[in-house]
This record gives structure tokens, sequence and C-alpha cells, in this order.
């Protein structure tokens, strides 16, 4: 028998019914994603399982690392095959790690292979997985297709070219592809190198000057302009927390030029300084009514030494315990204050501070939106089973579930897409068992309507996108188990 049956993580028959009369069809808006701009605008068809599996996937090098696997068929110079068959070898062992789930969900969902894949079934499954790439319907946007993608955003740094993104929708397939504003860098003064050379690419891109203060947030306010005009409605921020430091005009303008002339800011005038700024990034949110992400609480690049040897985002960054509810509350405040509080997504890494969340969006809700401050899906760490309910426990006991935009991918692989349908059957089965535990009524068609919402007519309403180009794509394609 099948691991990944259709009831799949369903203890009820009520959650049954709720997931596959509700949640199953619905389409995908996945409003937040690192997927490449340019893999979508070039179709990208990737050559094997590790290309489209692999590649860039920390979850599975941190997994690899932990079981004995070598760096080298990690991120290291190993064959494409040796590094996926060292994979293989890992995920037997990687049993209760939501790994194991999303492994063979994603073999299922993609490439209808209902084996477990261990060193045994390997060989056959890289085979078939590699014939079924060549195929057009998993082509980087046949999968975008296949998986009912309605809206895609992706992560996108102020110096980057958003040239791959005009090509996509000039493509009008109906999807909506569209980038997000993540000016992080524009925070980074605690090195002046670093922070200067991306200063620099600001100043090209923009093609101006940028020498002084008011420069910057020029250029910054240009490059705000830019994404808007293609079609961008939401930034981003990756912080370990809310900087929310006091900081006139004046104490910026100082700090910039210190570390524009090459001289490193103390700690305090780094955090005033990103503090200026992220009031700033509000105000421009709020005034061309975008959303803003704080994705807030990761200890990043713990190993200095990997950090070193590979750089960011390579598997060696962790939950952070940061004190969290005075800053971010700070911050919402003063926007709040000035009238420039856009709407929110607050996502948090650490399970112990997601009541301390779930409360705080209700401080500065005001009535003008469903939701305007969100707290935000259960995300890296946190994205398997029990971090799902815990988030979603926590947003239903303190706020209204009800309004909850839902899920999205916070990926890098165009893999990923089954995290959708893992979360739906995760809030059908929590749903569905308090019905039949009376803890809910049973009224299939108030919780379905619900279920349905959170699972995508939130979204369109919280975001209120542009309209997509024109539609022609095909119905999607059934793949055969094997």
């Amino acid at each position: 028998m099948a691991f990944i049956t259709e009831d799949f993580l369903l203890q009820s028959k009520a959650a049954r019914r709720l997931y596959h009369e509700n949640a199953a069809e619905q389409p995908i808006f996945d409003y937040h994603c690192h997927l490449s701009a340019r893999d979508i605008a070039e179709d990208r068809q990737f050559r094997n399982l590790y290309e489209i599996w692999l590649e860039g996937d920390h979850y599975k090098w941190r997994a690899m690392r932990t079981h004995g696997v070598s760096e080298r068929y990690c991120t290291g110079d190993a064959d494409s095959y040796d590094k996926y068959f060292a994979w293989a070898q890992t995920v037997p062992h990687t049993l209760r790690n939501p790994l194991y789930h999303w492994t063979h969900l994603e073999l299922q969902r993609y490439f209808g292979i209902d084996s477990l894949l261990n060193e045994r079934t390997a060989g056959k499954t890289w085979d078939w997985a590699n014939e079924r790439l060549a195929d057009k319907d998993l082509s980087a946007h046949g999968i975008l297709s296949k998986f009912r993608v309605d809206t895609l955003c992706t992560t996108d740094d102020p110096v980057d070219s958003l040239g791959y993104h005009e090509r996509i929708a000039s493509r009008g397939s109906g999807i909506r592809v569209l980038p997000g504003f993540r000016p992080d860098r524009a925070l980074r003064t605690e090195d002046p190198i670093a922070f200067n050379a991306w200063i620099d690419k600001l100043a090209a891109v923009c093609n101006l000057d940028v020498t002084r203060l008011a420069h910057l947030l020029h250029a910054l306010g240009k490059r705000h302009n830019d994404f808007h005009q293609c079609g961008c409605r939401l930034s981003d921020h990756g912080l370990d927390f809310c900087y929310a430091e006091p900081c006139t005009d004046r104490k910026a303008e100082q700090v910039f030029d210190k570390v524009r002339s090459g001289s490193p800011p103390t700690p305090l005038e780094s955090a005033k300084f990103a503090s200026f700024l992220m009031l700033f990034f509000g105000r421009l949110d709020a005034e061309k009514g975008w959303t803003k992400q704080l994705h807030l609480g990761a200890y990043r690049n713990a190993n200095t030494r990997m950090f070193r040897t590979l750089g960011r985002d390579t598997g060696f960054d962790s939950i952070g315990d940061w004190p969290q509810a005075a800053p971010l509350s700070n911050y919402l405040d003063q926007l709040d204050r000035e009238n420039s509080l856009p709407k929110m997504i607050l996502y948090n890494l650490n399970p112990s501070d997601d009541y301390v969340f779930a409360t705080l969006i209700g401080n500065f809700q005001d009535g003008s939106l469903a939701g305007k401050l969100q707290s935000g899906s259960a995300w890296w760490f946190l994205d398997q089973k029990e971090g799902v309910e815990w988030q979603l426990n926590a947003l239903s006991n303190c706020g209204l579930l009800s309004s909850f935009v839902g899920m999205t991918t916070d990926s890098r692989s165009f893999m990923s897409f089954p995290r959708h349908e893992y979360f739906r059957r995760v809030l059908c089965n929590l749903l569905g068992n308090e019905m039949e535990a009376g803890q809910l009524p049973n009224d299939e068609e108030m919780i379905g309507s619900m279920v349905r919402n959170i699972c995508y007519d939130n979204a369109v309403k919280y975001f209120a996108f542009p309209a997509a180009a024109p539609n022609d794509r095909a119905a999607p394609t059934q793949v055969a188990t094997r």
C-alpha cells in the first residue's frame, strides 16, 4: 500500500470531507517565495532530479550532514547522481522529520512515484523522474500551470533587474508572477565594505550619485516606484527583531556619512540607522497600498567557519530567542501614530512567541480591512504539522482564523508546491477532528467556506493584486502512478 494515500494526514470523516470537497481543488496563491524569476522567464527545463530537488536545498543538506554525509555530497563537487544517491540513503533516517513527508509527497505529486525512497529504490526513481522531467509539463512554467498556481511573488533586491519579470508578464500566461521588494542590505551598515559595494550597485541601477543620505532615500524611493510599475505590491524584511530605536534625520545622516567613508558604526548607531530606514520603508508601503512582511526570529549564520566557506543560506541557521514584543510594538505604534501603518504580515520563527505575535496584531487592527495585520503562516523550522498547528491555534485563540490569508512556500525549489497541499490537509484535519469531537458545529458549509477562504479567497481579497494577462493555459495534466 502506498504511503501517500488520498487521505494522508486526514484522521476523521469530517476532515476528509473538508479537504476533498473544499481545499483540494483551490488554486495556489503563493505570495512569498524565493524562486528564480530567471528560471520562470526562461521556462527552465530541469535536466535531472538533483537540479530540481536538491540544488540549493539547505533543509536536505542539514539532514545529510547530521546523518554523517560528507560536505562534498551536499554543496561540494560530487557528481549530481552521487549527491542525489547520498540523499536517498539519508531519507529512511529522516522518519518523524517533515522531510520524510515532503519527500514522498513530492515524488508522488510530480512523478507519480509511490515507492519509498531509499538506496534500493534510488536508481529506478532517478531514471523515472529524469524521464518525466523531459516533458513540458515539468518545465518551470509547466509546473506553475500543473499545480494551478494563480499568483506567485518572488523575493528581489532593489538592485536586481526587473527584466525577467517584464518577460514573464509579456508571456500572457494567466499566471501572475510578481516581484517582492526586499531591501535588507540597505540596513546592513555593520560591514562598510559590503554596504558600500551594495550602495554603488544601487547608484548604478538608478543612474544616480549616492553620496548623501538624501540620495539614498531618493534611490530607494525610485526603485520602490519601479517595482510598483512592475506589479509589485509586497515588501519583505528578514530581521532578527524589528528595529525601533529613536533616530533623527541628522543622526541617520551622520551614520550614513560615517559608513560611506569606510568606518564601521557602533552597534547602537547601526540599530538607529536601521530603525530610521524601517520607518521610511513603512511609509513608502503605506503610500502605495502595499503589504509589508516581517520575517522575525532567525539566528543566522551561526557557524562562522562554514559561513566563510559557503556563504549565506547553506543550512547553518537556527531559531533565535530575541526579545520581540517591545520593539515590534514600538515600530507598529509609531507608524500607526503617523497614519502610515501598511497592511502587514508578521512571521514568527520562535514558537514560544506565537502568542506574543497573535495578540500583538490585535492591538493595531483598525476595521479598514479584515485581518489588516496578519499572523504569518508557520515558516522555516515551523512549516511542519506541529508548527502549523501551533500557529493556527494561537491565531484562533487570540484573533480570527477566518481572516487568515493562508500558506506560502517561502521556498527556493520548484518541487515545493505540495507544501500548500500539506498545509491544507493539516488545516482540515484540525477543524474536522474538532467537528467530530463536538468542539465545532457540525456545519460543513460554514466551516468549508472558511477553509476555502483560508486556502485562496482571503489572499485574493487581501492583496488585491493587478489582474494577470489573458490565460490560455491548458488544464492540469494528470500523471500516471508507478
